[in-house]
């Protein structure tokens, strides 16, 4: 069994346990992440549930990108990770990382605008959200050079089998 196959398996069982606490954490923890409105207006309330729709959209595309890096491990496992079937699944974490940043920056001039404003003197949130945004922002450009890697690996790898 080579290296890879042992990584694998504790691998999976981490990203199911954090897709599992991502899942907890969309009913649980973001409602209550929210500040809280004693008597909301009608503005405030809708500030509210467009921040926790927004969150919890964002936490969907990191469940996206989890599903996408489970396919790529099955691809790993069959040695077909260098071939034309993993692209979909890498463009599909670019995009699931790109729509997710956007929900962040949505729920970061949200939080900004309304929440420190209208709700709460509080920074935190919208602090939290700058260094998920900053976060986010080096792990999305990481993953379009990462791909394009792939492409050239891939294309190498045709060529070489076709001199083979």
């Amino acid at each position: 069994m080579s290296r890879v196959h042992r990584v694998v398996l504790p691998l999976r069982v981490l990203l199911v346990v954090v897709f599992a606490a991502l899942a907890a954490a969309e009913v649980w923890a973001v409602p209550g992440l929210v500040p809280g409105i004693a008597e909301p207006s009608l503005e405030q309330s809708a500030v509210r549930w467009v921040m926790t729709t927004v969150l919890v959209l964002a936490l969907v595309c990191v469940q996206v990108v989890i599903v996408c890096t489970w396919q790529l491990l099955t691809l790993v496992t069959n040695d077909r990770i260098f071939s034309a079937s993993a692209l979909p699944w890498v463009n599909a974490i670019v995009t699931a990382m790109a729509a997710g940043w956007l929900a962040l920056v949505g729920a970061f001039v949200c939080s900004y605008y309304f929440v420190v404003d209208e709700v709460s003197d509080d920074p935190v949130l919208p602090g939290l959200l700058l260094v998920l945004l900053l976060v986010g922002a080096v792990a999305g450009l990481l993953m379009v050079v990462m791909r394009a890697l792939l492409r050239q690996a891939t294309t190498l790898r045709t060529d070489m089998e076709a001199v083979i």
